[in-house]
Formats: C-alpha cells, structure tokens, sequence
C-alpha cells in the first residue's frame, strides 16, 4: 500500500504525537492527530525545555534500594511519594528497584544512549524548517553541586556520560560564576556540559510542529478516545466522545502517544505496560528570565532552571500519586523556596505554579514500535522527562518501522 493510501491515527498531541504526526505526514501518510485538549496543552506545556541527551542514567541506580524509602516518604526529597498512594504503587516500585540491578542498568542506558543520538543537531533543524530557530538555544547545562562530596554520589551517571561520548568540564566556584554570575553561595562545584541546548518555550515548540502538520494536509481533532478495538478487516476502529461517522474513526495504524494516561486505551487490549506517572511540578517566575542564560540543574536537589520566553521556570521533583490525586501545592513552594534561597534577584517577583505527568517506565526506557500481537497498532509511550529531547528519535523511529525510511514531503 502507498503511504498516501494509509490511514493513520496519532492519539496524543504532546511533543511526541506531534512529532510522530508530522513525521508521518512528511512521508505521505494520511495523518489525523487527536487529542481531547489543544495540541501541547499537557506535560509538553510544562516542562523544563532541557534537550539533554547526556541523561544516560536510569532514575533506578544501585543503591536506590538502600536509600528509596526515606526519599519517597520525605515531603522534601525529590522523590515523593504520598503514603495514601503506596498500595497502588508498590507493583510499579517493585519493578523499579528490579529496574537497578547493574546489569539492567547498563542495559537502559545502552538503550537510552542510542535513542538520544543526534538529537541536539536534529531539533535545531526542526526548530529553522518550522520558523521557530529563535526557541534552541544551545549554551550548554550547568549542573551545581554543594561540594565534592555531593559530586561523588552522582560519580556514576558522570561516567556513564562520558562512556558514550558526552564530555564534561568540573569548574570551580569561580568558574560558576563566570558562566553563571547570579548563582547563591550555596554551590561549589559545577560539571558543564558544553553541547547541550534548550527550549525556551516547549508549548510554542509543539505548536509550531501542528503548524507544520496542518499546513501539509495532517488533520487535527479535537476529542477524546475513549476505546480502541481491531476490525475484521485489519484496520482499527476509534470510540470517541465526538459524534463522528464510523469510517472517519477507521484507521489502518494508530499510534498511541498518550502520555500517562496510555493504558487506559491499552489494557482493555491486553497490552500492559508497566506505565506509572512521574507527577512533576514547575514555579515560573513573572521576569527574571536573566537569572540563567541557560539551563542550570541544582544537582544535589533535582531541579531544573531554565531561562523561559515568559520568565524564569523552575522545575522538578518525581511525585509518585498517579492519576486522579489533585496537585499538592507544598510540592510547588518547595521548588520556590529553594530557587529564591540561591538566587538573590528574585526578591518581589510574583511565581505560577504547575503539575504535570510525566509518563515513566521502571527502567526509564520508553516502549517505542509495534504492539506485540496486535497487527497495526503502534506505541509511543513512557518517556520520563525525556520526551523533548527524544520527541524527533522516536518519530523517525515509528514512521520508518510503519513506512520505511524513504522521506515523501507532499
């Protein structure tokens, strides 16, 4: 069958469906990409913009058994994890502490340093071909430290880094602050990565990539799926909360890129993934946006910084609650706290607070192809807060399993 030919469905309009979408669509499938909200509206509006693909390391290492249940029961650890949500978790953490066995360790970040690859050079190009150049901004990321002895409980991911090609260089306070001039006394060591970039306005970004999807013929839909199930004729049909004739929610694939709500579609079908929530908070601050001029990683805390279109984001933590728990707001002034204890200039500027979910896996590697067992149905799922930086990887990747490698720009 012709591309053109194919019908295809991309459930989910965050970075990742968008990107899966266009690519699709530059390749002359029949592309409708459905999302219940607007395009980029969920956890692609809120994260951190950092394309870092030096993240190599699993968020399960050795040792996690060890420290894991002082930092999921700490209301100020950066691993959080209400004590009314630990009966539905512990399937999900039992996989989780499995996932940091050394060997499955280096597994994943075997795996994730292959899905990485090109990706700074690749968004680049995407963010000039859809007119955005001005949202990559590549100045690399500066990751700070109280002190060496802080440094060397990370010494690990450090060296999974530099294993697969991602050079670094320590710099001292002084060095900091020459990158850095604003940063609090508090840290001391600093680990820069030189080509690391980011994106100073993730939600832009995904709406610059439906843009370019609509202006090649791509259909947006705005509804909800409810339901999937196969047809005797191999194709796939789509139960929508919109009223919408039958062959309009036929397809021959579809792609499920729903983020955290994935298995709602997926278990009914016998697919299940082991997919649990990341609840991941952010502070952006109303100015302050020269406070970084790139983006800075408070190491010892898990918190990212970053120098937004709109002002100074500050953004981390993993929450652990899945999906119906409401956003806990001491989650949020934790983060606010901390990023005005170690930057002075934010004095009198007023903060937005925001959660998200960020769609993890226990081994922090997504599950990308064909669904097993399940002709045509295709997933793009369990990201972590990786799905920026392998938004472009993961789409290349499903559009040539679904459509081989040749590219056809209608």
């Amino acid at each position: 069958m012709r591309p053109a030919d194919l019908r295809v469905a991309v459930i989910g309009a965050g970075v990742v469906g968008s990107c899966i979408a266009l690519a699709l669509r530059k390749r002359g499938a029949t592309v409708t990409l459905v999302d219940r909200d607007e395009p980029g509206r969920g956890c692609s509006y809120g994260n951190s913009g950092a394309l870092s693909p030096g993240s190599v390391a699993p968020l399960a290492m050795p040792g996690i058994l060890s420290s894991a249940p002082r930092m999921l029961l700490d209301e100020e650890s950066p691993l959080h994890l209400p004590l009314p949500y630990l009966a539905k978790a512990v399937p999900w953490l039992m996989r989780f502490v499995a996932s940091a066995q050394p060997s499955r360790v280096a597994l994943s970040a075997a795996k994730l340093a292959a899905l990485h690859a090109g990706a700074i050079d690749r968004h680049e190009a995407l963010a000039r071909e859809l007119g955005v150049p001005e949202l990559f901004v590549r100045r690399g990321h500066l990751h700070l430290y109280p002190d060496a002895r802080a440094l060397a409980k990370d010494a690990a991911g450090w060296r999974m880094r530099l294993h697969y090609g991602y050079p670094f260089t320590q710099l001292d306070r002084d060095g900091i602050l020459a990158l850095e001039p604003h940063v609090g006394e508090r840290y001391r060591v600093g680990m820069f990565i030189a080509d690391h970039a980011t994106i100073v306005n993730p939600f832009r970004y995904v709406q610059a990539m439906v843009r370019g999807f609509t202006a090649r013929g791509g259909r947006l839909r705005h509804d909800e799926v409810r339901a999937m199930a196969p047809l005797e004729d191999g194709r796939w049909c789509l139960a929508t909360a919109g009223a919408v004739d039958g062959a309009e929610n036929s397809f021959d694939h579809v792609v499920v890129a729903a983020g955290a709500w994935s298995r709602r579609l997926l278990d009914p079908l016998g697919v299940h993934l082991a997919l649990e929530s990341q609840r991941g908070y952010h502070v952006q601050f109303q100015g302050g946006r020269g406070t970084v001029s790139r983006t800075v990683v408070l190491a010892d805390r898990k918190i990212f910084v970053t120098p937004m279109e709109e002002g100074l984001r500050v953004g981390g933590t993993v929450e652990i609650g899945g999906l119906e728990r409401p956003p806990d707001p001491r989650r949020a002034a934790i983060l606010e706290r901390i990023a005005r204890e170690t930057f002075a200039n934010l004095d009198g500027l007023k903060a937005k607070q925001w959660m998200g979910h960020r769609p993890c896996m226990p081994d922090s590697v997504p599950v990308i192809g064909p669904a097993a067992g399940r002709p045509g149905l295709w997933l793009a799922v369990g990201h972590g807060h990786l799905g920026l930086t392998d938004s472009i990887n993961t789409a290349q990747s499903i559009a040539s399993g679904m459509l081989g490698a040749r590219s056809i720009t209608p």
